[in-house]
């Protein structure tokens, strides 16, 4: 179940959201290698991902974990590791990785991006991100693993889209095992469902005696980014920007109507 689009037009070119996909593809390309040099892509993903172990100094050094065919990820003590929650944001394990959140981001980000105005919604995209990579360390804080991703502070713009257009038709593109198909499902139940499938992941992983082995998803990344979007919506939405928003779709679901 992927989304590719909704009916929720935006009022102006949604740049902030843009500018962050063009980043993210940038850092793929120029510092990550696209992902075609092994080496190069899990050094990345080792020196510039987010160690909770690191961050916390509760991983012992020179431990490590494998990062791929005879390749491991030691756990150091450089001065760059208290920016990787920042940096992981703009930093992926592969082409599904960052193709799939490139999606989640444009479908739900330009929406959001139109409410608050270009600088507010990069501020907000941040912070939710950090809020995600907080809850992470906060869940697992001895994990030796890192971790990488916009997906933390691309739940923060999901949980805001579940407050401000909860009644909006996302078109969900299905795969029925050998046909597709595009059903429009009202977001509510979209964001929904998706926030029930990481609470489903990430209960067991509370649970588990050794949670950095519970899986290779941070779902509780996704979990507090989420939470924080709908906690921190009213206080970044532009109050003008919004009330032009909802002119914009109620004129668009009238001209509907009558088509």
């Amino acid at each position: 179940m992927i989304p590719i689009s909704d009916d929720n037009p935006t009022a102006r070119v949604p740049i902030a959201t843009i500018f962050l996909i063009v980043t993210m593809f940038a850092v793929w390309v120029l510092v990550q290698g696209a992902g075609f040099d092994e080496r190069l892509l899990a050094a990345s993903v080792c020196n510039l991902g987010m160690v909770p172990g690191e961050l916390t100094r509760l991983a012992p050094l020179g431990s490590g974990v494998p990062i791929g065919p005879d390749l491991a990820c030691v756990i150091d003590n450089q001065r760059i590791n208290v920016l990787t929650p920042l940096l992981s944001m703009f930093l992926h394990g592969g082409w599904m990785h960052i193709i799939g959140n490139a999606l989640f981001l444009w479908v739900f980000g330009n929406n959001i991006e139109d409410v608050m105005g270009r600088r507010r919604f990069l501020a907000f995209y941040l912070v939710c991100g950090l809020v995600a990579a907080a809850t992470h360390v906060l869940v697992d804080p001895r994990s030796p693993i890192p971790t990488v991703g916009a997906s933390g502070a691309i739940s923060g713009v999901m949980g805001a889209y579940l407050v401000l257009f909860p009644r909006v038709r996302v078109r969900m593109l299905f795969w029925f095992v050998v046909f597709l198909k595009v059903i429009p499902i009202p977001a509510w139940l979209v964001l929904l469902y998706w926030f029930a499938l990481q609470l489903l992941s990430g209960i067991p992983e509370l649970l588990s005696p050794s949670p950095e082995m519970a899986g290779g998803v941070a779902v509780w990344a996704h979990i507090g980014g989420f939470v924080a979007g709908v906690a921190l919506i009213r206080l970044f939405e532009n109050p003008v920007l919004l009330q032009r928003r909802r002119d914009i779709l109620l004129s668009h679901n009238e001209f509907d109507a009558l088509a």
